[in-house]
């Protein structure tokens, strides 16, 4: 043999080896990143995406992701600061509080869809001018007007009640003196009163005050509900109604990376900027977001590795997770953190004030419900059914809102079966038949119904309101339903008491009167309460600053819905969270409901599903 062949088979021999010993799929071109899933559960259906039409929290944590408002709130800064978002800068704002001008940034796209037919889709100021617009059209039935209508936008609700009076279609292409776009990116609101809040009231926060393009609007009609399409990180994907959706990142989301002002002596906040400032946002590229209603199976869901955070720590199961208010051990050891923060919320039972057995306004129905909250537990709910994760309410007035007096007391919290019997005793609600049961002082039987869902806490909630109407002689009965359609028979009027929880958009105490504002029955005042002196004080409480006088008309407001008692209020609730090891950068928002866009997940230490 001869030296070139042996050469020859020598260096085939060395390529063969070459090949077998690289690396399994090297190749010129880089490997695609691992793509980043965030998934969790709600404990509540959502009803839709589309902002105008919807005002139940679960919705409002969806749509908050995919529109975006004018300005929006620090991710980390406690006290609350609101910060541009889709505004250039601050707004300019006139020295008596009437006139509000805002730019839009240029160059922020709306995602892409068939509506727009192929083309990019610009924001502009027009858009936000529509979208305020959307909110006083009658044919929307948007449960949020009443906010706008407050605002006292120059013009707007005039051109709403000629609409009502004629029964036409809203006239969107009409100008309106107190909404206007005096360029493409120049917005402009005017006030018939001093609003020194109003960049907060309606120009803060993406869940129902993000902009909406008219096209959209128009190509997708009645199913808009279906079709939310905004500027913000993230897209709908897939939607299985009750059970799933699926969200990816907008691949035409502007350059936005990660900022915030924690307090210096923050921690936990400063730890946070730490680990993520600067970053790019959105940080995960996939948000899949179960709905999983009963409690069990959604801790289980958790613990099993399933879901990467679970939010609003089912309350059976916190004596497990965080007894005394600390992590559990256990799962300390598997790396993960638990956040817990008193909500600025409170939980309530509506009584319709129409019903006519448990409405009214003469002394012998609300006598009626005072019984009915003197009767009541609250202390025992926290401690039973919500297991330590709650404080009494004494007013509508939630946490970290200018309304909230932590001095202020009321019987909201008070239990006191005797003196709940004698005023039922007073007022004629005795037993009549001798059949063990008080009836109405006119003879018939006093049944009530309670609306409810079908959770373990609804059901642990409801034995303690059965067992305390049985202890003072009323019989109690509960009509079960999912939550959407308590919702919608609520707004109906169609019930008689229904239990809600509700939480502040917005630093302003303002926000809890709106639940007992004549104007705002069947969207947030749900009881359908009127009160003249009530009314009077919401709309003088507008216009003024913070200060001695408006805490003055707070206190009074407050007195007025305690003596009334249209709602009766329970408790705050502490809310604990828990997050995965693999998951970083969540902190519980305030007043806003995003959070996606914030949070990081590390695939190499997240399970494989």
């Amino acid at each position: 043999m001869t030296a070139r062949p042996v050469m020859k088979h020598l260096l085939a021999a060395l390529a063969v080896c070459t090949v077998l010993l690289s690396p399994a799929g090297a190749t010129d071109t880089p490997q695609a990143a691992p793509v980043k899933t965030l998934r969790y559960a709600l404990k509540v259906a959502e009803t839709g995406f589309d902002p105008v039409r919807i005002s139940d929290l679960y919705s409002r944590s969806l749509t908050a992701h995919m529109f975006e408002s004018p300005y929006t709130y620090d991710p980390l800064a406690r006290p609350t600061k609101i910060v541009p978002l889709v505004a250039a800068g601050e707004p300019e704002i006139s020295a008596d509080f009437k006139t509000f001008t805002v730019r839009i940034k240029p160059g922020i796209y709306f995602a892409d869809d068939p509506a727009f037919k192929g083309r990019k889709r610009e924001l502009t100021a027009q858009d936000f001018v529509y979208s305020i617009k959307r909110f006083a059209d009658p044919a929307t039935n948007a449960q949020n007007w009443a906010g706008y209508e407050d605002a006292g936008l120059v013009g707007l609700a005039e051109l709403r009640e000629q609409v009502l009076k004629s029964k036409r279609p809203f006239p969107y292409d009409t100008d309106v003196a107190g909404l206007l776009a005096l360029d493409r990116y120049t917005l402009q609101l005017k006030t018939n009163e001093p609003r020194p809040r109003l960049v907060e009231s309606i120009l803060t926060g993406n869940d129902l005050y993000g902009a909406v393009a008219r096209e959209v609007v128009e190509f997708y009609g009645d199913r808009i509900m279906e079709h939310p399409v905004g500027t913000g990180p993230f897209m709908l994907k897939a939607w299985r109604r009750s059970s799933q959706m699926v969200f990816e990142r907008n691949p035409g989301y502007r350059e936005r990376h990660y900022e915030a002002e924690p307090a210096p002596d923050d921690a936990e906040g400063q730890a946070i900027l730490a680990r993520l400032k600067g970053r790019s946002l959105p940080m995960v590229d996939r948000v899949v977001v179960d709905v999983i209603v009963e409690n069990q199976p959604r801790w289980l869901a958790f613990l099993n590795n399933e879901h990467d955070f679970i939010e609003r720590m089912p309350e059976e199961f916190i004596t497990q997770a965080a007894p005394g208010g600390h992590l559990a051990p256990n799962l300390a050891k598997r790396g993960m953190q638990a956040v817990f923060t008193l909500a600025p919320d409170v939980t309530l039972t509506c009584f319709n004030m129409e019903d006519p057995v448990v409405g009214g306004y003469t002394p012998d129905k609300v006598a009626l419900r005072r019984a009915l909250s003197l009767a009541y537990d609250v202390k025992k709910e926290i401690q039973l059914a919500r297991r330590g994760q709650a404080v009494p309410a004494q007013a509508p007035a939630m946490p970290g809102t200018s309304s909230y007096d932590p001095d202020f007391k009321s019987e909201m919290s008070e239990h006191d079966p005797a003196r709940a019997k004698a005023l039922l005793d007073m007022y004629g609600y005795v037993d009549k038949d001798g059949d063990g049961w008080r009836d109405l002082p006119d003879g018939r039987p006093l049944v009530l119904v309670r609306n409810t869902q079908s959770d373990s806490l609804s059901r642990a909630i409801d034995e303690l309101w059965d067992k305390a109407l049985r202890a003072i002689g009323i019989k109690l009965q509960l009509k079960v339903q999912q939550w959407p359609e308590n919702l919608k028979a609520a707004q109906a009027g169609n019930y008689q008491m229904w239990p809600v929880g509700s939480s502040a958009s917005q630093p302003d105490g303002a926000g809890l009167l709106q639940y007992y504002f004549g104007p705002a029955a069947g969207t947030y005042n749900l009881p359908r309460f009127k009160n003249a002196r009530l009314d009077d004080i919401y709309r003088h409480v507008q216009s003024i600053p913070d200060g001695p006088e408006r805490q003055a008309l707070f206190r009074e407001a407050k007195r007025i819905a305690v003596a009334y008692m249209p709602y009766k209020v329970h408790n705050h609730r502490i809310i604990t969270d828990i997050q995965q090891p693999w998951m970083s950068g969540f902190r519980r928002p305030l007043f806003s409901q995003d959070f996606w866009q914030y949070v990081d997940i590390d695939p190499g230490k997240q399970p494989v599903r």
